[in-house]
């Protein structure tokens, strides 16, 4: 070994011994008679000490000549420093050198790498080698490596299998695209890269594996943003012999075991919401609920009364924002600017004061009596001091409008605060959504989903109406996981198809392989996959994943460190048999 001790392991009470550490140069200090070096590790920083007339000229030589980043190995004795530094937990020791050796010497690099660096996020991604050597990014990729171990430890615990399922699969037509994967040895053919691993899963039920688990990655081809890369991993999991109850218990364990295990914090109840009522009072299917500002429909005391804007709307609806009558002109007129934002699209917004007086004032006063506007209060639970903030418009729209006020409200007033946590399990969503661009029904989650057995009767009648058993994992606001309970019969499956557009061909071109495997005795099974980079990023307190990922991809799909995607050469093109673009 080149060290016989870690930068971060000495202390006070080991001053006299003889110690070996290799390092970084985090920085040099050169007062002309004293000279002192940081050398940093993953585990933390020790200080050298170098002095004229005490230290081996030829050392203190070499001294000189150590830059930032250099890689060294010294010896020497560990004394008590004289000017302690109680910030870091060697800071009451530091190393007298007695041999000094230069393992690699380093070019100086283009950021400063410290916590507090002078390098934009371009630039780290580019040098992304040198960003991982910063403590606060490192920190995140162990904060990871924890949370991966607790997630094996509890799985294997409660006799979960960890399988690995395949990488080149084939491709479907379901879902968002895939990134596919030419054949050389089958010419014109293609695999594609796995979105989950959803049918190998159920295969494994089918083949009696009873409980599966695999930290797996994943692949979508579909644009970036914060909370999306290209390959992503999820915490893939399925049971057998299960209802939706046993599927929520299991992965509510797990969830309070990673809350306690990592950030000490106890989890209490997972309360239940229906889709139907998160997008009624919340206007999301993943709803912060670690604040109140319920929706409050308000057609029946805000509609016929002379204003248009109303009157014409599906939708009028309403939130109640606590203490906050007094906003000025200026802060209400900012409110309309953001609504009104490309990304929102609401074309304005009416206010309602309500004043510690007992009377009203609004945007609409043209339109609405005192009486009128103390029915809306009346509705919304507003009381003297609160405001209360109205869009309206076409239903679905309004409620996604009226989802990212009330968010943006939430933050504003610190509602939101990043160390509490509300867990939700969303339930009985859509089974189908109707896509109004290829006019057929699609599958909101996957076309393996199962009605809701009362459900069932209406699928040839009215196929929107039609839940399925389906959930979501949301905390904060942030969907960690989805899953839901599979058909395991091949009638049910088929006809499943058949409502997704599929002709008889194409189901069996497509999933035959499941269709069969599901004649040879399937038991009744469910599963869910959580989005572990999301769960890494919650943990860490961070709304961004890329952070929580060692070589992560920018908004634009490219890793600016090895320059991928790359053109590849003309010879690649002939052996795969395609025509260069």
């Amino acid at each position: 070994m080149l060290r016989t001790h870690s930068c971060g392991e000495l202390r006070i009470d080991q001053a006299g011994e003889k110690v070996t550490l290799s390092g970084w140069v985090q920085r040099t200090r050169d007062k002309g008679g004293l000279m002192w070096v940081d050398l940093r590790d993953r585990y933390g920083i020790t200080q050298l000490t170098f002095e004229e007339g005490v230290t081996d000229p030829n050392i203190l030589e070499t001294a000189r000549k150590l830059g930032r980043e250099f890689v060294i190995q010294a010896e020497g004795e560990v004394v008590e420093r004289f000017s302690k530094n109680d910030k870091i937990p060697t800071g009451h020791i530091e190393i007298k050198v007695e041999k000094l050796i230069i393992l690699n010497a380093s070019e100086t690099p283009p950021f400063v790498i410290e916590d507090d660096t002078d390098g934009g996020e371009d630039l780290r991604m580019k040098y992304r080698y040198l960003d991982l050597r910063r403590n606060e990014v490192r920190s995140k990729l162990e904060l990871r490596s924890k949370l991966a171990i607790a997630v094996r430890n509890f799985l294997a615990n409660e006799e979960f299998i960890e399988v690995e399922t395949p990488v080149l699969i084939k491709s479907t037509p379901e879902g968002a695209r895939d990134f596919v994967v030419p054949s050389r040895m089958n010419p014109g053919e293609f695999y594609a890269l796995p979105q989950s691993p959803q049918t190998f899963k159920q295969l494994l039920m089918v083949s009696g594996f009873d409980r599966y688990f695999q930290i797996v990655k994943c692949f979508r081809d579909e644009d970036l943003r914060a909370d999306r890369q290209p390959e992503f991993t999820q915490i893939d999991c399925e049971m057998s012999f299960v209802e939706r109850d046993d599927v929520l218990d299991t992965f509510e364990g797990l969830t309070k075991h990673l809350f306690k295990t990592i950030k000490g914090v106890e989890l209490s109840g997972f309360p239940r919401m229906d889709y139907a009522d998160a997008m009624r009072l919340y206007g999301s299917d993943k709803p912060d609920t670690r604040f109140g500002m319920k929706f409050v429909e308000l057609n029946d005391v805000a509609q016929n009364k002379g204003f248009n804007v109303f009157d014409q709307a599906e939708l009028v609806v309403g939130i109640c924002a606590k203490g906050c009558a007094e906003y000025t002109r200026k802060q209400l007129d900012a409110l309309t600017d953001f609504v009104k934002r490309p990304q929102i699209g609401a074309k304005g917004l009416v206010y309602v004061k309500c004043n510690a007086d007992g009377t009203y004032k609004s945007s609409v006063d043209k339109f609405y009596s005192q009486e009128d506007l103390a029915a809306w209060a009346q509705k919304a639970g507003a009381e003297a001091g609160d405001l209360m903030l109205v869009l309206s418009g076409p239903t679905h729209k309004t409620r996604s409008q009226m989802n990212e006020l009330r968010l943006h409200m939430g933050t504003t007033l610190g509602l939101r605060d990043n160390n509490v946590f509300k867990p939700l399990w969303v339930v009985d969503f859509p089974l189908l959504e109707w896509d109004e661009e290829t006019e057929r029904f699609h599958a909101m989650h996957h076309p393996f989903t199962s009605a809701l057995v009362e459900d069932l009767e209406k699928l040839d009648t009215n196929p929107g109406d039609v839940r399925a058993n389906a959930y979501d994992l949301v905390i904060n606001g942030v969907e960690i996981g989805g899953g839901s309970i599979r058909i395991h019969d091949q009638e049910t499956q088929s006809l499943m198809f058949k409502h997704l557009g599929f002709t008889e061909e194409e189901a069996k071109a497509q999933f035959g392989f499941l269709l069969s495997a599901f004649q040879y005795g399937a038991p009744p099974h469910g599963g869910i996959a959580f989005g572990f980079d999301r769960l890494c990023a919650m943990f860490g307190g961070s709304e961004t994943i890329r952070d929580y990922i060692a070589f992560p991809k920018n908004t634009s799909g490219r890793d600016v460190m090895i320059d991928s995607p790359a053109p590849i050469h003309d010879e690649q093109f002939k052996e795969l048999g395609i025509k260069p673009a």
